[in-house]
């Protein structure tokens, strides 16, 4: 178990305890860097009840879906996802898991959100338009406790060659290929498209926003 602390007080709510999924698809150093830089302590863990213990649970995510899927169905994370009743914070892989389906692979997913996620296809006639999308990107028409103290059109990093189409749940867009969700939040779920860590000081905003919210 790896453990990471800070007195930094410029998070007010430092008495929140948060916890990383630890399993084989998670960017998990990235995500623990990112929260101490903003005075965040986490602990990173794969114990049930240690991860429904928390105050806020983060589920990092990268590679690839049904790899990600396996991993976690071998601890029966799985399960304890879908049972969490505090606040998640999906990102990038982690945000796709959370969804029904993933045409990565053809891979059933948690089904928290009932979206699939789909493939980028470009155009032929669009140019420079690449799989996968790597880079800055801007987000907007941003909703939600998530969002807080964000400008519109803000930059984000974004590495990924599968979407989530918008939906009534989408508190974040951005626009590649097509318009798709940059973020959604569902119940106590949320979910983020881009590597908050990686963002720089808006990623660092919106963590801090997360482990501010309320249960």
């Amino acid at each position: 178990m790896e453990n990471t602390t800070s007195n930094n007080a410029s998070i007010s709510k430092s008495n929140s305890s948060i916890v990383i999924i630890k399993y084989n698809a998670g960017n998990i150093q990235s995500v623990l860097y990112a929260l101490e830089r903003i005075g965040g302590a986490a602990t990173v863990t794969d114990d049930h009840e240690a991860i429904m213990a928390a105050d806020k649970v983060i589920f990092p995510g990268v590679g690839e879906a049904s790899s990600a899927m396996n991993s976690l169905k071998e601890n029966n994370l799985d399960a304890v996802i879908k049972n969490l009743k505090q606040p998640v914070l999906g990102i990038c892989v982690g945000m796709q898991l959370l969804c029904a389906f993933s045409e990565e692979n053809d891979t059933p997913c948690l089904g928290i959100l009932e979206q699939p996620v789909k493939l980028f296809k470009p155009n032929m006639d669009e140019q420079g338009i690449k799989v996968p999308q790597i880079g800055w990107n801007t987000i907007y028409n941003l909703q939600s406790p998530l969002m807080a103290g964000l400008e519109e059109d803000s930059y984000c990093y974004f590495v990924h060659s599968y979407y989530v189409p918008l939906s009534p749940y989408t508190i974040a867009t951005t626009n590649y290929v097509q318009p798709y969700s940059a973020a959604f939040h569902k119940d106590n779920f949320y979910g983020l498209q881009f590597h908050a860590e990686k963002s720089a000081k808006v990623g660092e905003q919106i963590l801090r926003n997360f482990i501010k919210i309320d249960k």
